[in-house]
């Protein structure tokens, strides 16, 4: 297990995104330390989803930039873990967890994608293809591929939403776990989920308003579901919430 100070983090400074006359955000800074699992909430249309492409490279920004803590580019350290599992419905379980190694013709490492599988609890359905699969096995396998990738960044867009409040919090539990040795950070609109899961809570509001870095929790994730403490973080989310959405 490395050291967390050996973890990249995310610095992001004079972030500005315009779309035309349109501001989406300006000048946003913000900081996310080697390790960390941070939540980032807000209202629709705050920008968290650009903000997230931008940190990922997978969009640029008008203005500003994005770095590592250690001050290097952010390419190459980053996995993606979405919304939707993405699963190829031809391909079997294994084959999936071990996508972006095939689509960059490298050779597939099947003893680290068994091994991802034995943590996520998959083993038996190696073989599998996705239409066999519940929903939550299917997000089981999108954490799997997210790990196989072994970068220490995971950006995350509202990965467990479409699940059902059980499997839900169990898929909630395992990532926490799976990603303590990475720097996370999460787009959730749910204030329970964020208050499980993170060290620290990020609130996006729309422009002109930009970051509310002022929120804390206490207690270390993933916290337990009636947690008092995590509770009355979850009130005042959401009361912060309404106020930011106006």
């Amino acid at each position: 297990m490395q050291p967390l100070s050996a973890i990249p983090g995310i610095k992001v400074r004079d972030l500005s995104l315009k779309f035309g006359e349109q501001i989406i955000f300006d000048r946003l800074n913000m900081d996310i330390t080697g390790g960390e699992f941070v939540a980032l909430l807000g209202a629709s249309g705050a920008g968290k989803s650009s903000l997230l492409r931008i940190i990922a490279g997978l969009a640029p920004p008008t203005s500003g930039s994005v770095t590592g803590s250690d001050n290097q580019p952010l390419a190459g350290r980053i996995a993606w873990m979405g919304q939707k599992d993405l699963l190829y419905p031809w391909l079997s379980v294994i084959d999936n967890v071990a996508l972006g190694a095939r689509l960059r013709g490298e050779k597939v490492d099947r003893d680290w994608a068994r091994h991802l599988l034995a943590r996520v609890g998959l083993s038996r359905e190696e073989k599998s293809l996705p239409a066999t699969l519940s929903g939550g096995m299917r997000q089981r396998a999108a954490l799997a591929r997210t790990l196989y990738e072994r970068q220490p960044i995971v950006l995350m867009d509202e990965p467990f939403s479409a699940l059902d409040a059980i499997t839900r919090t169990q898929i909630q539990t395992l990532a926490a776990e799976l990603l303590a040795q990475h720097t996370v950070l999460l787009i959730t609109h749910d204030p329970a989920e964020a208050c499980r899961l993170s060290h620290r809570l990020l609130v996006l509001s729309p422009y002109p308003f930009g970051i509310d870095d002022s929120h804390s929790i206490a207690g270390l994730p993933p916290r337990a579901p009636d947690d008092l403490d995590s509770m009355r973080s979850q009130a005042e989310l959401l009361q912060r919430l309404i106020k930011a959405a106006g």
